[in-house]
């Protein structure tokens, strides 16, 4: 049983809310980021990014103790206020051609110890310790794990009626993105929600390994050490955001490839003949629409790729998982890519269209060769997970991705 633990959020002030919060800091460019803090002072990014005030980039610790400054100045001028009783908070986010609702909490580092918690992809140590680095000097999180669970009719109906009655925040953004949030402290709708949780026996991350594995080093940091300045609890929570598995969407990423040489089209396919019936499909771009089928585009005409069967084995969930199949049957044996993640002729793309934009690609030389694929499932997800595997990188491209600054979960006053 998972624990699911409402805590006392600081939150952007009603009036302010469409101000402050922001994408991730690396979903902007330099130019955006900056045009963005030149004109709203109000904008989350001027916690993440302190220096700006000073024409300055700083960086390490100082960095981090003046992200901790930011944070205290933007609740000392109200633009930040603090809940004053542990809450649950549901949040709708509704665009063109999407819509999900899911509930902001804590989760507990013990769950994710016990595999209660469970994960798909592998995470780099220095990139876990360098962000437990970061909270345990700025001393909060504002960015949450996305978590996801089965269905619960129960709960979604609990939803349901508290998405009929007047939100806290109810605003757009410039992406024209809605977004609505509910406060939830009433005791019995707690109490309801906790009960409703009960029945999950697992949650599954669906984004936020690096930020989840992080929480847990502070945590087992914390309970080594004497840090009498945060409260007891704390550092054994980091703040989550669980969404139905039905309300997830998750895309795909394509891979291009540079530095193919003077590879002849004729001797890449003959190549590829022993793991797949081969389809030429001429110039238009073509998008695979079936499991374990591959688009490529070379030399100006693309190819449909089925894997099959009696070439390739499946041993594992992970055998059966298409962007393992296009590891092991062509990126390693044909093109030598040993490291997905450092190879620097191996480029990964998620975009609408993505068969259009492999074309213009390679047409202009960037690329030599493009590869797509039909997206995971929620089910490959969670039989990677249970089975103890992690997916290559950039195997999933999973939203909704959340806007920083919404909710924060401070250390030091998280009273969960």
């Amino acid at each position: 049983m998972a624990e699911v633990i409402p805590f006392q959020a600081t939150r952007p002030a009603p009036d302010k809310v469409a101000s402050v919060v922001s994408r991730s800091y690396d979903q902007y460019g330099a130019k955006e980021r900056k045009a963005v803090m030149a004109y709203n002072p109000f904008s989350f990014l001027h916690i993440i990014d302190p220096g700006f005030k000073f024409h300055k980039a700083v960086q390490g610790e100082q960095r981090f103790s003046m992200v901790r400054n930011r944070y205290l100045e933007f609740l000392e001028e109200g633009i930040l206020i603090r809940e004053e009783t542990p809450s649950y908070y549901l949040y709708r986010t509704q665009q063109e051609d999407y819509s999900t609702y899911g509930v902001f909490c804590a989760t507990s580092t013990a769950d994710y110890r016990r595999d209660v918690i469970r994960k798909h992809e592998e995470t780099l140590s220095f990139r876990e310790t360098l962000f437990a680095d970061y909270l345990q000097t700025v001393k909060f999180n504002a960015e949450p794990v996305l978590l996801t669970y089965p269905d619960q009719p129960d709960l979604d109906a609990l939803f349901a009626n508290i998405m009929g009655e007047e939100p806290e925040y109810f605003f757009t953004t410039t992406d024209r993105i809605t977004h609505q949030l509910w406060v939830i402290s009433n005791p019995e709708q707690i109490s309801e929600i906790r009960e409703g949780f009960k029945a999950v026996k697992t949650l599954y991350i669906a984004d936020g390994h690096h930020r989840s594995a992080s929480s847990d080093l502070l945590a087992r940091r914390m309970q080594k050490g004497s840090h009498r300045e945060v409260p007891e609890g704390a550092y054994g929570s980091f703040m989550s955001y669980l969404i139905p598995e039905s309300q997830l969407r998750i895309r795909s990423f394509s891979r291009l490839l540079s530095g193919v040489g003077n590879r002849n089209p004729d001797e890449i396919l003959i190549g590829l003949d022993r793991f797949f019936r081969i389809q030429e499909k001429g110039s238009t771009p073509f998008e695979p629409t079936e499991k374990h089928q591959f688009s490529m585009y070379l030399s100006g005409l693309f190819y449909g790729l089925k894997l099959r069967k009696h070439s390739y084995r499946f041993s594992d969930p992970l055998d059966a998982l298409d962007s393992q199949i296009l590891y092991k049957t062509v990126l390693e044996p044909l093109f030598g890519v040993t490291d997905l993640r450092h190879d620097s002729r191996i480029h990964y793309m998620c975009a609408r269209m993505s068969a259009l934009k492999i074309k213009k690609m390679v047409d202009k030389g960037v690329y030599d060769i493009g590869f797509g694929m039909t997206p995971v499932n929620v089910g490959e997800l969670k039989a990677i997970s249970d089975a103890g595997l992690k997916m290559p990188p950039k195997s999933t491209f999973i939203e909704p991705k959340l806007p920083s600054g919404l909710t924060i979960y401070d250390f030091q006053n998280p009273n969960v």
